[in-house]
Parts: C-alpha cells; sequence; structure tokens
C-alpha cells in the first residue's frame, strides 16, 4: 500500500495509483481523500456534490449517491497546510502519478 503525499488543490491535487485516481476533497463535514472514480459506473466523483443532508456524494453521471462515511474510511489521510499524506489501496510496487481533476465547488471547501 504506496504512501504518497500530495497537493490538496491546484496542480498535482490527485494521485493515481494502478490507474485509479485519488483527490483530497473539504466539505461542511470536513476533509478527506476519496476515490475519484464513481464505485457504481465509474463517474467522476469529483465532480460530485453533497447531498443536501451532506451526508452521500451524488454522481453527476447518474445521480446516484455514495456514502461519504464509507468513502472516508477507505482511505486513511493526514492533512498538512496545502499537501495532504494518504496510505492508498494499491499493490507494493504499484504505479504512482501525480496528477491534476478539477473538483466541483462544492468539493473545495476551505481547501
Amino acid at each position: 500500500m504506496p504512501l504518497v503525499t500530495f497537493r490538496t488543490g491546484g496542480a498535482g491535487n490527485c494521485v493515481r495509483v494502478a490507474d485509479l485516481p485519488y483527490v483530497y476533497i473539504r466539505t461542511e463535514a470536513g476533509g478527506a481523500v476519496l476515490p475519484a472514480s464513481c464505485p457504481h459506473r465509474g463517474g467522476p466523483l469529483n465532480l460530485g456534490v453533497p447531498d443536501p443532508d451532506g451526508r452521500r456524494l451524488v454522481c453527476p453521471w447518474h445521480e446516484r449517491g455514495t456514502s461519504l462515511t464509507r468513502l472516508r474510511r477507505q482511505v486513511p489521510a493526514v492533512r498538512s497546510g496545502d499537501t495532504v499524506t494518504a496510505v492508498l489501496p494499491g499493490p507494493a510496487g504499484a504505479a504512482v502519478e501525480l496528477c491534476h481533476l478539477p473538483l466541483s465547488p462544492a468539493l473545495t471547501a476551505g481547501v
């Protein structure tokens, strides 16, 4: 499981491990590193928005909500300033690439 440090916003706000993208998001409920792909159909969760209760992240492709609590538990992470260090799922020696993904404004509160 790779330990990776990347930026919380702007260029380098995404890390791909074995071709799976992860981003740092921040909502009114707090920050977390989440998979950027919807577990249902692979839609871009980085462009999703929290539901009115703030408990689910709604995929822009099919409007299905995924539990933010469940997503947050998948990746242990610590933020320090404008960087975040996370233990990401993946095999030992997996390819790790820093990249950029746009985030919906709803996922950048305080980033």
